[in-house]
This record gives structure tokens, C-alpha cells and sequence, in this order.
């Protein structure tokens, strides 16, 4: 039988048909899991209509990172990894984008044994090393280079924001979660919007209706359950229709400080990420899920790596 048969014969029992997955649902190097947060706005989840995209007025900055690695030799069985990470601040006033912040570093990432090996051919390099406490392993030590990359340009991301906010007074919105810092989580005037579904913030009836967003909607307002710093409200918003395509298609949960928790900046920033979505041509696997700022966040610092 072939795929289309297979998804109409599905949809024929009431499931909902897919047509691909999307390669940023997984997120980073972030097992998949489900933790349950807390509705703080009603009796149960719901979905409430935003109203118009409305256009931001404001001064506005976009914050992301890219990075960029590859094995460049083995030590025994372990691997080295040269990793470039990057991250910019780009800001739109009077309708101009420009790059106001950007900082860059080169690490070299692997065990101690293998980084003491490579000898002077590393002498003025940055390094990272990984843990050595089981022996060498392609593969595993290949996933610890990742999660200590990730870290690294969640560092470099965090820094540049914190830079930002000393002489910049616009809106900052960032690319991922607000809570892996305390001054990010209480800032009045920052959005995170955070594109990976690896943690779902429900289960059972209530991860279904939530995953069945309808476009130009967001979900009632949540309290995640996080092993972060800080404590947010959150919510989902559909930024695309997604009938027919996948359940995570045009779906970015929103991130914002407890001050901004209200049923109605909950509508109104809604209504204003909605006229900032990232147009249909974007060239990104996840294009559905970025907004244009971010989008041109990540054109620059790829360009710039090159």
C-alpha cells in the first residue's frame, strides 16, 4: 500500500492525516518528554481567537545564535570537534533592520585526554572538554560535544541579550526560552518564542486539544513546569493554518514575565507576533514557525560564517 492510501485509509478512522514532520520539532539535543504545566487562565485549556495581526509600532530587536561544527580529527576512538557559534541582535526602527549587536567564538570540544594530545596545534584556542568518567566513545562523546555546544551558545545568546538591555530600550525577542535566565524571565519588554515541541507542556485530552490549535488562536495561559531558573507564563499560538500538513505546523509557544501573564497582553502581543510571521519564501526547513526578525537574524549570521 502506498503512503496516500495509508493516510486516507487512517483518516477514515478519525486520524488526523500528516504529510511530513518537520526537522525542528525534536529541538536540540532535548529527549522528548511531557511535563504537565498549569492552566492559570480559566477552569481548562481552551483556544481563544487573538483578532487582527496588528503592526508593531515600536522600536523592536530580534536575538538569535547559529553554530556550526565538524570532526576534524579522532584521538583513538575520540572525536575533536571545531565548533563556530555566533549570535546577533538586529533591530528594526522606522521600519530599517540593522545589526546593533553580534559576537562570535571558536571552541574546540573534546575529552581532556584527546585535547592534551592535539598538543600545541590548539594553542590559542578556546576549548571545552568533555567528561571523562566512561571510556572513549564515537558516538557518545559526539552527543556530549552537542549538549556542550548547545550550552555554550545558550551562554553566548544570554551575554549578547544582557549587553542589549543596557542601552536598548525596544521590545527584545528571542529565539527559544526565556527561562534559562532570571533577568530574561522578569524583563517587561522581552518575548520568547520557542519553536521546538520536544517538551510538551500536557497529556491526554488536554495535549490533543492543544496540538488542534486552530490558526490565528492561542491557548489558554500556562505556568510550564520547567527545571529552569526562572518561572514564565506561556502560551501556544498558531501562526499558520495546519490542517493537512502536520499538528506542529505553524505552532510556537510563547514566553513572556509573569507581569505580562494577562488574558489580554496575551491577545494583544499575539496580535502582534501574527503580523511579524516570517513570509512564505523564507528559506528555512521551519519556516512556518519563524518570524521574519528571527528569520533575518539567521540569514546575517550564516552569511557571516561562511
Amino acid at each position: 500500500m502506498l503512503p496516500d492510501q495509508i493516510r486516507r485509509a487512517l483518516t477514515l478512522h478519525g486520524l488526523t492525516p500528516a504529510t511530513w514532520i518537520p526537522d525542528a520539532s525534536g529541538g536540540r539535543e532535548v529527549e522528548a518528554t511531557i511535563r504537565v504545566a498549569r492552566v492559570v487562565e480559566g477552569p481548562a485549556l481552551g483556544w481563544h481567537p487573538v483578532g487582527l495581526a496588528t503592526s508593531w509600532t515600536e522600536p523592536l530587536a530580534f536575538l538569535d545564535g547559529v553554530q556550526r561544527s565538524e570532526i576534524v580529527p579522532y584521538a583513538g576512538a575520540a572525536p575533536i570537534v571545531v565548533a563556530r557559534i555566533a549570535a546577533a541582535v538586529r533591530e528594526r526602527r522606522d521600519r530599517t533592520l540593522s545589526t546593533v549587536l553580534e559576537t562570535s567564538r571558536t571552541l574546540v570540544i573534546a575529552r581532556p585526554s584527546a585535547l592534551a594530545r592535539a598538543g600545541e596545534a590548539l594553542a590559542g584556542l578556546d576549548t571545552l572538554a568533555l567528561p571523562e568518567d566512561h571510556p572513549p566513545h564515537p558516538v557518545r562523546d559526539l552527543v556530549d560535544a552537542r549538549r556542550a555546544l548547545d550550552r555554550a551558545r545558550g551562554a553566548l545568546e544570554i551575554g549578547l541579550g544582557e549587553r542589549y538591555r543596557e542601552t536598548g530600550d525596544g521590545w527584545l525577542i528571542v529565539d527559544g526560552s526565556l527561562a534559562e535566565s532570571p533577568r530574561w524571565a522578569a524583563d517587561p519588554r522581552m518575548i520568547g518564542i520557542a519553536k521546538s515541541h520536544a517538551t510538551l507542556p500536557f497529556e491526554g485530552d488536554d495535549l490533543e486539544r492543544y496540538l488542534r490549535l486552530p490558526h490565528g488562536q492561542r491557548s489558554s495561559l500556562f505556568e510550564p513546569q520547567t527545571r529552569s531558573l526562572a518561572p514564565v507564563r506561556s502560551w501556544a499560538l498558531r501562526l499558520w493554518p495546519w490542517e493537512g500538513r502536520d499538528l506542529l505546523y505553524g505552532l510556537v509557544r510563547i514566553e513572556v514575565a509573569p507581569v505580562n501573564g494577562s488574558p489580554d497582553a496575551a491577545d494583544r502581543l499575539s496580535r502582534f507576533l501574527l503580523a511579524e510571521r516570517a513570509p512564505v519564501s523564507a528559506p528555512d526547513l521551519c519556516w512556518d514557525r519563524l518570524l521574519y526578525g528571527i528569520s533575518a537574524v539567521e540569514q546575517y549570521l550564516r552569511a557571516r560564517l561562511v
